[in-house]
């Protein structure tokens, strides 16, 4: 006997009352009937399912109305994981890191992009992370490493220190938030190549939940002149030697942490292990992993890894140096490209947005390439520096539609056109593309990556 809480037109009025908001009523009264045809559809599926299981799964005594249970709900499962790491389903292969062949000469200098189309919510499960590497990752031994604190001179800095991590672990701890985006993340999409899938487009970001100590206690301990000391250099300890200069202001904030803890457990090794710099709304090359030393200057060091890398060409010949915020940007993660939706009707259109300078204020997502534009709801919790999950209720009517997403932050930048952005970097950048992305939806269900004005 059918449950009358489980009927379609049921479903269907709660869905309904659930979703009219915001504009959504109107667009339900214009394509009523294929999202009712739709989601029918959706319930004879499943009707036909049933009746199939049941009719092959029969019991022994040839009763076609007793129905046997599928093995998981009639047997012992698994034994309880007594020890050992946990791992997803089986099922779930397919939700992994992806690197790209031939993107760099190695794959000890390359990178490998987080799935945000496979992602719900806004943290990013420490094996899914991307990584960025430029000689590799290592799993250093934590009780020989060690963290040093040095002025470039003795007026900066009362005291050079260093630190073990089991000393920094006993400082008090605070827990944050925030999103790691690398400067090139989308960064072929400068040169008109449409990468298939967003996991390429915009797979160089990941968000977690980062705990350690803030570099303020850390300078303060050392007795540094705020007055004198402008900068830090960051220091790794891998093989690249990788350097970084983080203005001073940032670190006087509170907001830049010297992390040990990355989504409630250590970091990961191919996440910086045992420590590395975490750098709220700054591109990700300055999260300096495995970090050895912080040195205090009243100038910018001009590294190897700023002066020479990570710089912007411009149209008039000069290099963008030090371009360090990641400006607000957004994507819709679904549909996205290399995705096929099966039939006409209801669907949540779903992204990320994030900004280098504060929070998110307002998404909007257009279904027509950007002529008209709908305001997004922002899904809680908004925070700080910090991808932020937005969605847009929409009824496909089975043609082609041309889906962009918007975000505004809180000081009030918008997220530009790709010409708005070519406008005025040109075309021969690598770094900071925060273009507005646009995904096809073709007739036949199709998403392909595209590129408009």
């Amino acid at each position: 006997m059918s449950n009358p809480h489980h009927s379609p037109g049921r479903l269907l009025k709660a869905v309904e009352n659930f979703l009219d908001r915001d504009g959504v009523g109107q667009v339900f009264a214009q394509a009523r009937s294929g999202r009712r045809d739709f989601i029918r559809k959706a319930f004879a599926s499943a009707s036909l399912a049933g009746a199939t299981l049941a009719t092959r799964a029969q019991s022994g005594n040839g009763d076609p109305n007793i129905l046997e249970l599928p093995a998981h709900s009639r047997g012992l499962g698994q034994p309880v994981a007594l020890e050992g790491y946990g791992k997803p389903s089986k099922y779930e292969a397919n939700v992994q890191r992806r690197i790209s062949p031939g993107l760099t000469p190695t794959t000890q200098a390359s990178v490998s992009f987080a799935p945000l189309q496979s992602l719900f919510g806004i943290v990013t499960p420490s094996g899914l992370h991307f990584e960025r590497h430029h000689q590799g990752w290592w799993d250093i031994d934590p009780g020989k490493h060690r963290l040093m604190l040095n002025g470039s001179d003795e007026k900066m800095l009362k005291r050079a220190m260093v630190f073990t991590l089991d000393e920094l672990m006993r400082l008090p701890a605070v827990s944050r938030f925030h999103f790691i985006e690398c400067g090139a993340n989308t960064g072929m999409e400068w040169g008109n190549v449409a990468v298939p899938t967003c996991q390429y487009t915009h797979g160089m970001l990941s968000c977690s939940e980062f705990t350690g100590v803030p570099l303020r206690t850390l300078l303060d301990l050392a007795g540094v002149d705020y007055k004198r000391a402008r900068y830090v250099l960051a220091e790794g300890a891998d093989g690249s030697s990788m350097t970084r200069t983080v203005p001073m202001e940032l670190v006087e904030s509170g907001e830049v942490l010297v992390a040990y803890g990355q989504n409630g457990e250590m970091l990961r090794p191919e996440n910086g292990y045992p420590l590395r710099l975490v750098v709220p709304g700054v591109q990700g090359v300055s999260w300096v992993k495995y970090l050895r030393r912080i040195e205090v200057g009243d100038r910018p060091y001009g590294a190897k890894d700023e002066a020479i890398h990570y710089i912007d060409l411009m149209p008039d010949g000069r290099h963008r140096q030090y371009s360090s915020t990641q400006e607000c940007k957004s994507v819709i993660t679904s549909p996205s490209g290399g995705q096929v939706l099966l039939d006409k009707g209801f669907y949540s259109i779903s992204g990320l947005a994030w900004s280098g300078r504060g929070k998110i204020g307002r998404v909007d997502v257009s279904t027509d390439g950007g002529r008209n534009w709908r305001g997004a709801r922002l899904e809680t919790p908004v925070l700080s520096k910090c991808l932020t999950r937005f969605s847009l209720d929409w009824v496909w009517d089975g043609k082609p539609a041309l889906l962009q997403s918007r975000a505004i932050d809180e000081t009030g930048y918008v997220q530009p056109r790709k010409q708005q952005l070519i406008a005025v970097r040109g075309t021969r950048s690598i770094y900071h593309n925060n273009a507005v992305q646009t995904w096809l939806v073709q007739e036949d269900g199709e998403v392909k990556n595209v590129q408009l004005a």
